[in-house]
């Protein structure tokens, strides 16, 4: 595997994290608008302990939230899979998520960086499903889960209790490879 991997769409780059991206992953995590329905605006302190978690994955799984930017390098967010923990409710799975900074809200940015990072999960790791989840309030997410093409499974619904949230209410979506739904 080469030292330095990338997806690339039309419009954007999704590439592991290096140490420059932390000063805008930072600021989009400082956000209050970006944060408000994910517990509000992290400290620098949070925000570079969710780098290092990021970059550690892509070093130890290959996956990771990837950063995304523009090909002309501007600052788009993070979009990506990531394995989930023992103890999380449904158990070990892959789960792919978002976050996008405030001025790029609106460009279908979520759903081409998500699409990318779904189709390299089906075809260079061979998952056989990804989750999705985000709260019954987060319409932006969902919206972008349909856009997807992801299945709704409610049986899946959990609840979780996270330390800057509180007990979370979470809805499920799955994305099956292609062919199989």
């Amino acid at each position: 595997m080469p030292s330095e991997f990338e997806l690339a769409t039309k419009r954007l780059t999704l590439k592991p994290w290096r140490p420059e991206d932390r000063d805008d992953f930072a600021s989009m995590n400082a956000d209050h608008e970006v944060m408000a329905d994910l517990g509000g605006p992290l400290t620098r302190a949070a925000s570079d302990e969710k780098y290092e978690r990021f970059a550690r994955s892509f070093r130890e799984h290959r996956i990771t939230r990837w950063v995304v930017r523009t090909h002309d390098t501007q600052f788009v967010g993070y979009v990506g899979i990531v394995p989930a923990s023992e103890d999380h409710p449904l158990g070990l799975h892959h789960e792919i998520g978002w976050r996008l900074a405030r001025n790029a809200w609106g460009h279908g940015y979520a759903t081409e960086a998500a699409s990318a990072a779904l189709n390299d999960g089906f075809e260079r790791l061979e998952l056989d499903e990804v989750l999705a989840y985000t709260a019954s309030d987060n319409v932006r997410s969902q919206r972008v889960m349909d856009r997807l093409g992801l299945v709704r499974e409610p049986e899946r619904d959990f609840e979780k209790h996270y330390d800057d949230v509180g007990l979370w209410s979470a809805l499920v979506w799955v994305a099956y490879p292609p062919g199989r739904v």
